[in-house]
């Protein structure tokens, strides 16, 4: 029930619906270590022959501080981005919608353990990155900080979101940290079923009552923006320097794509998609442009983006007191953890003394 394509069964020209539907994903996946065959001793070389840098290798500590904010920023994203749906699970319309909410939910939660598990490969404890996060000196994604106001929202986050999510993930199961990339393949995967899922929760909205087609298009207009800006600054062309980490995560093969490259795939992917669902995306500016063979669109409100990105959007602090209070709620079960995995070292010990002394 949670990985079918809902695409119109009379439209046999329908694309994928999203970007981990090409084979990359599997691509990535069969990726063969050719480092010793090919003997590639420094970093530059194994770049160069794009290849994976793991974690016991040499590597210059910008490029290891570039992977921590980046696989960070992309761990709080999941754990945050678990409350915006989360605060839909016991209002769900049917038994099934609760149990692929459930679902949805538990695996961004598992997305954000694999990548914390990544991250501290590179020599960092995640209760740092936790303590970062909560004092506000680590960002996630700007997306989660826009409410979910009806039902609809949800599969509009499915669809566009995770979507967006997508577009931007699938080339990060080629980045040059193996550990990042391995995390990612999984991640791809499921994502693609919480898209699918958000597809087909507009799809029948958009064939019931007019009231929920209405609610439908409603969430298309809320979301489509705040998808677009999600892919981040513009960062080719004359906006090239205000890219941020682009042209340098880039040549270290840790990005394969710019921001404005990813967001024209994602605008060219999701059009038809619209238009199979029948809803309107609010752009008077979206067109098709037969010169460059690619939809032409309108400009993003960047003072929004950076706004809500500095912590002043609609739910930035509720997201965030939510996210401490759980965190300090859930101390005890990680100290009785902590409590029973020393007791259990000490007797592994003892029973190794005991063992040689025999």
């Amino acid at each position: 029930m949670y990985g079918n394509d809902y695409a119109d069964p009379d439209d046999p020209g329908a694309g994928p619906l999203n970007a981990a539907d090409g084979g990359a994903v599997e691509a990535a996946a069969a990726h063969v270590d050719r480092r010793a065959e090919l003997d590639l001793t420094t970093f530059d070389a194994v770049i160069a022959a794009d290849q994976r840098i793991e974690p016991r290798d040499a590597m210059p500590e910008d490029y290891r501080q570039t992977l921590i904010r980046q696989i960070a920023q992309h761990a709080h994203s999941e754990i945050i981005g678990m409350q915006p749906e989360g605060n839909w699970i016991t209002r769900a319309p049917s038994l099934r919608r609760k149990a692929i909410l459930i679902a949805k939910v538990q695996d961004e939660a598992g997305h954000g353990l694999y990548l914390y598990s990544a991250a501290e490969t590179l020599g960092i404890d995640r209760s740092e990155l936790l303590d970062r996060l909560h004092a506000g000196k680590q960002k996630y994604s700007s997306i989660f900080n826009y409410p979910t106001l009806t039902w609809a929202d949800c599969g509009a986050i499915g669809w566009l979101v995770d979507g967006a999510a997508i577009m931007n993930q699938v080339p990060l199961c080629r980045c040059s940290y193996g550990p990042y990339a391995r995390a990612m393949i999984r991640t791809c995967k499921e994502e693609s079923f919480h898209q699918r899922q958000g597809f087909e929760l507009l799809w029948e909205l958009m064939r019931g009552t007019p009231e929920q087609q209405a609610m439908a298009q409603d969430a298309t207009n809320r979301w489509w923006w705040p998808a677009l800006a999600m892919f981040g600054p513009r960062d080719t062309g004359e906006h090239a320097q205000e890219g941020g980490h682009t042209g340098q995560s880039m040549a270290w093969g840790i990005k394969r794509f710019s921001n404005d490259d990813l967001r024209q795939k994602f605008v060219d992917m999701t059009v038809p998609q619209a238009q199979r669902l029948g809803v309107t995306l609010p752009d008077p500016d979206l067109r098709w442009n037969e010169e460059r063979g690619h939809y032409d669109f309108g400009e993003i409100d960047w003072d929004e983006f950076w706004r809500v990105l500095r912590g002043d959007g609609p739910c930035n602090a509720q997201r965030m007191e939510r996210r401490v209070n759980s965190h300090e709620q859930g101390r005890w079960v990680r100290d009785a953890a902590a409590a029973y995995a020393a007791k259990q070292r000490a007797r592994h010990t003892s029973d190794g003394s005991e063992g040689s002394a025999a």
